[in-house]
């Protein structure tokens, strides 16, 4: 039975994967940092936070594993910086946090397509987070490309991904695996069976990875 600590468990992949851990048999406890309260779970312990002062000392850091589902637009953010504080710096200070207290399983939600030499802020946004978590040490890596989420529940208009929604719905046979949209519920299911696999050294799980393990 393990342990599991969840960071950016309300948002649209993070909730998902809350909700498959409580359920989970193998699961016996899941801590969720956050903001503002979770609706109440006999396995949920919910500290809620303050992402710039986090508590170095909360004895919750040290987990079987920990996943990390945070994670921002640039319009959330406000600018360039705002978004790569939280994109970036709030993922990786997590990830020193978890590592230091001893958590040697690491899962990190990140896109299709991350790069430190991609094009534009998002996509080196994301890929120098892969490398500055990869770099740590953890004993167990998992990282999570998916492309273009299906199924998340958002509070804010985003007419770009609405629309490539619609067009992935109308032509999803022309599209490769690779670029199709995935469930969250399918993205969650993959961190969560990656996180609970742990197996060693560092996995990079595209989003054609992810599409095939229905199949």
């Amino acid at each position: 039975m393990k342990t599991l600590l969840i960071l950016g468990a309300s948002g649209a992949v993070g909730s998902q994967l809350l909700a498959q851990a409580l359920r989970h048999p193998d699961v016996a406890k899941v801590v969720a940092p956050t903001r503002r309260p979770l609706n109440p779970h006999p396995k949920l312990e919910n500290p809620i936070v303050d992402f710039e002062a986090l508590p170095a000392d909360a004895s919750w850091w040290q987990a079987d594993v920990t996943f990390c589902a945070l994670g921002t637009t640039l319009k959330q953010a406000g600018s360039a910086q705002a978004f790569y504080r939280v994109d970036h710096d709030y993922i990786l200070h997590i990830a020193e946090l978890t590592h230091a207290a001893g958590t040697q399983s690491f899962v990190l939600n990140s896109t299709l397509g991350a790069d430190v030499n991609g094009f534009g802020l998002y996509l080196k946004t994301k890929g120098e987070t892969e490398r500055d978590v990869g770099s740590l040490g953890f004993s167990s890596l998992s990282i999570v490309r998916p492309s273009l989420l299906d199924g998340a529940v958002r509070t804010d208009k985003r007419t770009g991904e609405a629309v490539g929604l619609l067009l992935n719905r109308c032509l999803r046979k022309l599209i490769p695996i690779t670029w199709r949209a995935i469930s969250v519920a399918k993205v969650a299911q993959m961190m969560l069976s990656a996180g609970l696999s742990a197996n060693p050294g560092i996995r990079v799980i595209e989003s054609a990875e992810i599409h095939q393990s229905d199949e």
